[in-house]
């Protein structure tokens, strides 16, 4: 079970160099993949024809978008860390991403979370840089690496 860090405005700068633990694992269903194709209007057969991926993808059926798994970052860093008595939080980016190996569709996906540093910005403002590391059950290498920027007003 997925535990929750929750720290206060004032105490922000506490969680650099922290390891928030991983999140529950999320399984990567057909209907996800397809609701997400529908949103982003990507059709390629590799993700939504599962008959066809399965006799002549490389991957040997079905798999998620880079972008749906990277997506989840969001809801996973909800599940990993809040930080109480802000007015307003902010996704402000990524810096780097690599899609390192696909997510078949049936998989179970989950993300680690690494705060690498904690600065300072304007407008009574913290940026906290996070390295992401979403993994697979089950294999070796992670599916995607991040490294996203959030930011926290008071």
């Amino acid at each position: 079970m997925t535990t929750q860090t929750v720290v206060p405005y004032a105490e922000i700068t506490s969680l650099e160099g922290r390891d928030l633990g991983f999140t529950d694992w999320f399984e990567i269903t057909q209907d996800r993949v397809n609701t997400f194709a529908d949103a982003v209007d990507d059709h390629q057969w590799i993700h939504v024809e599962p008959e066809r991926a399965t006799a002549e993808s490389p991957f040997g059926g079905p798999i998620a978008h880079g972008f749906l798994s990277l997506s989840l970052a969001t809801k996973f860093w909800s599940d990993l860390c809040d930080v109480e008595g802000v007015k307003t939080k902010v996704n402000y980016g990524l810096d780097k991403v690599r899609f390192v190996s696909p997510v078949a569709v049936g998989a179970k996906v989950r993300m680690n979370a690494v705060i690498a540093e904690v600065t300072e910005v304007k407008g009574n403002g913290y940026q906290l840089a996070v390295d992401h590391t979403f993994e697979v059950e089950g294999s070796e290498r992670p599916a995607v690496i991040t490294r996203s920027l959030y930011r926290f007003y008071a």
